[in-house]
């Protein structure tokens, strides 16, 4: 995909005690414009995080942050680095995928036992790049695919959403 931007994560959210891992792909352009994860107006991550854990949505970067990490959540993506045309997942040239090396992330971080996908496409990446390398050191942890916060997955009501993700880090 000539021209394509080779795009590049950035580094987690999390905290030696995390129990719960959401993983999603890649962020948007809005996000790596802005340097946040979710940071499209119309991502529906961090209003639903301040739902579940109760602080204000309009809080900054920093204290949204420490709400995740006080709440035992990390916070990453499958995707170390990758081609796209957009910010669509669907876009993700995916013959560049380069995932983050979640076999180390895991080793440092030995309470977590939940992994929940940020979508489809997560899952996908995950299935096929690092499933099999983490079911061999970690065959205990419990996956959970969930709707996606994207603005492009806007058909799934929010009371849906918000349902599916509440049990899945409870």
């Amino acid at each position: 995909m000539p021209g394509t931007p080779h795009l590049h994560s950035f580094a987690p959210i999390s905290t030696a005690t995390a129990e719960r891992f959401i993983l999603g792909t890649m962020p948007s352009t809005a996000s790596l414009a802005a340097g946040q994860y979710d940071a499209h107006p119309r991502n529906l991550f961090w209003r639903l995080m301040a739902d579940m854990l109760g602080f204000a949505p309009e809080a900054s970067y920093d204290e949204r942050r420490l709400a995740l990490q006080s709440a035992r959540i990390a916070v990453w993506d499958v995707v170390q680095c990758c081609t796209r045309a957009s910010s669509l997942d669907a876009d993700i040239d995916d013959t560049s995928v380069v995932p983050n090396d979640l076999v180390a992330f895991f080793a440092h971080h030995p309470h977590l036992h939940r992994v929940c996908f940020n979508g489809a496409k997560a899952n996908a990446i995950y299935r096929k790049h690092v499933a099999a390398r983490m079911h061999a050191v970690r065959p205990d942890l419990v996956y959970v695919q969930l709707p996606s916060t994207s603005p492009a997955n806007a058909a799934i009501p929010y009371a849906r959403t918000y349902a599916a993700w509440s049990a899945a880090l409870r």
